[in-house]
């Protein structure tokens, strides 16, 4: 799809919301960069926006103080992991994005990955080393499953925080260590050498569609946490200049991997495109996608013809509640 069909959405009627931004996880930093860019965008478009911080305030404020939605720009656990959506089911305040179940699924990317071949959909292959499994012993025949070089990961991590490329078998005692650091399984991944892609999906259900992909290209591979915020050495290509055949297979394949999941309001999926034959290959689904300067979703929802307070208006506009009273 090239553009996307704007909404008028009259900002008056969605009464007071919060911007929940910051957090107790490892992407607090990140999480404080999208919310102050979501906050001023939706206050610019005449939002009664107010920052929330779940850090430093309680949730239940939110009812006392009456707020009526909220735009969840929280990254990571206790963010996007379901268990503020719970929260806000709670409360019976309407949040921005997937459901409890979809973003505790999404936050997994084992169970994530285990949902997506139930489906037929791709996605790399994989070693799941469960605490008590990580020893050297354990760790060393991993290679020879999946092959060199290979990525080690902590499955309910985001931002590419505790990530390792493992070129040699010397290397995966040092990757599962730094895993551990952040999760207490570890995720052992196929590595899938070609180009990383990601593409964004707006809506729910049947209404639901795939934005423009956009194409990564990072200094020797390394879309890593530094180079994805806080520098200009990753080239964003968007329109992405694949063949327009490439391009369509990819936003089908997003769009069936975010409805498998159950995904609502908004969500982003990453792909790996195989260099050798050019086959699609998913690793995960954001489901409170990032919104820094930097980030993915507001430059493809450009390119659909989308301004960043556009989007952020109908993002807020589509908050909804699992099981609204």
């Amino acid at each position: 799809m090239n553009g996307m069909e704007k909404t008028v959405v009259n900002t008056q009627a969605l009464g007071k919301v919060a911007v929940l931004m910051g957090g107790s996880s490892a992407e607090r930093e990140v999480s404080m960069m999208s919310g102050t860019g979501v906050l001023a965008a939706l206050q610019s478009r005449g939002v009664d926006a107010h920052a929330f911080d779940p850090a430093e305030r309680d949730l239940g404020d939110l009812k006392r103080e009456g707020f009526q939605r909220c735009f969840i720009t929280l990254h990571g656990r206790h963010g996007e992991d379901g268990t503020v959506q719970g929260a806000l089911e709670l409360l019976g305040i309407p949040y921005t994005g997937p459901g409890v179940l979809a973003s505790a699924i999404a936050m997994d990317k084992v169970m994530t990955k285990r949902m997506w071949i139930a489906e037929g959909l791709p996605t790399p292959r994989y070693v799941v080393l469960a605490p008590g499994h990580q020893a050297p012993e354990d760790t060393r025949g991993v290679p020879d499953v999946l092959g060199l070089p290979l990525i080690v990961k902590p499955p309910r991590e985001g931002s590419s925080i505790g990530v390792s490329k493992v070129r040699g078998y010397s290397d995966m005692h040092d990757a599962v260590a730094l895993s551990v650091r952040y999760d207490p399984d570890v995720l052992c991944e196929e590595f899938i050498d070609g180009e990383e892609v990601t593409c964004p999906v707006l809506g729910t259900g049947e209404h639901a569609r795939a934005l423009p992909v956009v194409r990564i290209v990072a200094p020797d591979g390394a879309y890593d946490y530094e180079n994805k915020y806080f520098t200009d050495a990753v080239k964003y290509h968007c329109p992405s200049g694949l063949p327009e055949a490439e391009e369509r297979e990819i936003q089908r394949i997003v769009l069936a991997s975010y409805r498998a999941l159950g995904c609502r309001g908004w969500g982003r999926a990453d792909v790996m495109i195989r260099a050798s034959d050019r086959k699609p290959f998913l690793l995960e689904i954001n489901t409170s996608p990032g919104m820094t300067s930097h980030s993915l979703v507001p430059m493809s929802a450009r390119a659909a013809g989308l301004s960043y307070e556009e989007l952020c208006v109908q993002l807020i506009a589509s908050a909804a509640l699992d099981n609204p009273a």
